[in-house]
């Protein structure tokens, strides 16, 4: 049986950012399951959020790997573009104009399906 990759594998696969490979070489999977997990998380828990909140909550460790997770959750369908954007905050960006992004309706769906269940009484 073949293994089914993930979002992030198949973006590397493709060629699409030769610097996706080199954060992908560089962190392990573990890594950047748990990116990917903060971020669907935060989605969870934040009617919209951007990068800049993310870097807020995560590990240093973790930044190089952010982008392509958020991208993976919207490849994936998990998660889509509010159609705003706010300057980074992240210095060596030098402000630059990133993506204010929400849990899409597939993302909504899913998360109620994962919410546990109350007993009946």
């Amino acid at each position: 049986m073949t293994r089914r990759l993930t979002p992030a594998e198949r973006l590397a696969a493709a060629d699409k950012d030769i610097r996706l490979d080199d954060i992908v070489a560089r962190t392990g999977d573990w890594d950047r399951f748990l990116v990917e997990q903060a971020v669907w998380h935060y989605g969870l828990v934040n009617d919209t959020f951007s990068a800049n909140q993310l870097r807020d909550v995560l590990p240093e460790l973790s930044h190089g790997y952010l982008g392509a997770a958020i991208n993976s959750l919207r490849t994936a369908g998990l998660i889509e573009h509010t159609g705003q954007m706010v300057p980074s905050t992240s210095g060596p960006t030098h402000g630059h104009r990133i993506s204010v992004w929400r849990l899409s309706v597939k993302g909504l769906v899913i998360a109620e399906a994962r919410r546990p269940r109350k007993a009946a009484a």
